[in-house]
């Protein structure tokens, strides 16, 4: 049929015109970049107070601060990447984030601790999910989808990998000699996997039908995409805080710190088994329902996690669930703008709808530790964070666009996508 033989032609081009090498490379910094730069420091931070004598507020907001500055800086990341394509910026950011551990392995106060932590906020905004999530939908274009799927499943392993790594370096190791090995191999695997892996030529950004209409800015000051961005922004406080404060809940609950590190890493490993179950649950709801749904669940394994004093072996269970909910947000929050809106303008409108998300993630560690003890301990603060889950999926109900702002001629969104193909995500 010529229709079939046209359309094998167009797959086979645009196969051969894709960059290889990408998806490795992408998934290789992913985990390294936020094993190290992130969940290092839930693992270390009580070695680090009980070392320099410095409080756990403090070290915590040292570590907030650097999800502010990811979050400011994001914005300004997404034009850049819009224009010029990710191998500049994430290059130059795995040297900053380098460069960041690096000094706060040798940090001599409290002061530089801070300084080295708000510049691994610049690494984490050039770094992380969204530059990641920005070459992936210009490149893979229509399939991005199944490329989103595989980049997150190999970043949900970043925890797997690094926290438990993490734990039995510090055992060996002081907590500053622990962040120099990491900085090592931060530096051998992301530095040149960005600056050789990413030299593709930057695709110009695709048309969009309704871009005059429904441009970027008037997409930004719409209801939906301010009620989306509340949801993802109140649903990221909890998210984070609950990260940060797993390790202190178990070993509240009687864990030792090896094995809360453990824990902390299982949830690594729920998130990359959830997002194999995302395209099942997107082929049987629209992107509305998944969302709501997916934060009330992220809510639900929160409360859990808050009324079951043990045993240690049922809390790790537990902890391995609310991973498997925290892995199909990071999908559904990949795919939220090109469902509603499309990619003309995606890493714009990605840096506006993670900037205020990133901000609360930011707040998270630090207000987290802040209110354990007005409180009275880590499960009345995962019962509080469990409310604050529900009222952004009721938030989520009312951020439903207009039909005709879909993906238009920029490709199907990802309902179509994974109807057409089965649900499939396999590489």
């Amino acid at each position: 049929m010529p229709g079939l033989h046209t359309s094998q032609a167009a797959t086979g081009t645009e196969d051969r015109s894709r960059p290889r090498g990408v998806l490795p490379a992408l998934c290789a910094t992913q985990i390294i970049s936020g094993g190290v730069v992130y969940y290092a420091f839930p693992v270390l931070n009580a070695r680090i107070t009980a070392d320099t004598g410095w409080s756990t507020t403090s070290t915590t907001a040292a570590f907030s601060g650097a999800l502010l500055v990811s979050a400011l800086t994001g914005i300004f990341v997404g034009r850049i990447l819009d224009h010029r394509g990710p191998r500049a910026v994430m290059t130059i950011g795995s040297v900053l984030g380098v460069a960041a551990v690096l000094l706060l392995a040798y940090a001599p106060n409290l002061a530089v601790f801070t300084a080295a932590w708000l510049l691994a906020g610049v690494a984490m905004a050039a770094t992380f999910y969204e530059p990641a999530f920005v070459a992936v939908t210009r490149w893979w274009g229509p399939d991005r989808v199944r490329a989103l799927t595989i980049v997150t499943l190999a970043g949900g392993l970043s925890s797997t990998a690094f926290a438990p790594l993490t734990a039995a370096l510090a055992e060996h190791l002081s907590w500053r000699t622990t962040y120099i090995v990491l900085a090592v191999i931060l530096a051998a695997v992301t530095i040149p996997a960005n600056a050789l892996a990413l030299r593709a030529p930057w695709p110009p950004a695709p048309p969009h039908p309704t871009q005059h209409a429904h441009g970027s800015g008037s997409v930004a000051r719409s209801r939906p995409f301010l009620m989306l961005a509340a949801a993802l922004t109140f649903n990221g406080f909890t998210m984070y805080a609950v990260i940060i404060g797993l390790v202190p809940l178990m070993t509240e609950r009687g864990a030792s710190p090896t094995v809360a590190a453990w824990a902390l890493g299982l949830c690594g490993a729920g998130q990359t088994l959830g997002r194999t179950l995302y395209a099942a649950l997107a082929r049987r709801t629209g992107v509305t329902t998944r969302t709501v749904v997916l934060i009330a669940m992220g809510g639900g394994t929160t409360a859990l996690l808050a009324a079951v004093p043990g045993p240690v072996p049922l809390l790790v269970v537990l902890a391995v669930i609310a991973g498997m909910v925290r892995g199909n947000l990071t999908l559904l929050q990949a795919t939220a703008v090109t469902d509603r809106w499309g990619t003309s303008q995606y890493g714009r409108l990605s840096g506006l709808l993670a900037a205020p998300a990133t901000v609360a993630s930011a707040l998270a560690p630090f207000a987290g530790a802040a209110m354990v003890a007005p409180l009275g301990g880590y499960p009345q603060l995962f019962f509080l964070l469990a409310a604050v889950s529900a009222f952004a999926a009721v938030l989520a109900a009312y951020s439903r666009a207009p039909a005709h702002s879909g993906d238009g001629a920029t490709g199907p969104s990802i309902d179509v996508l994974l109807r057409a193909r089965g649900g499939s995500t396999d590489p």
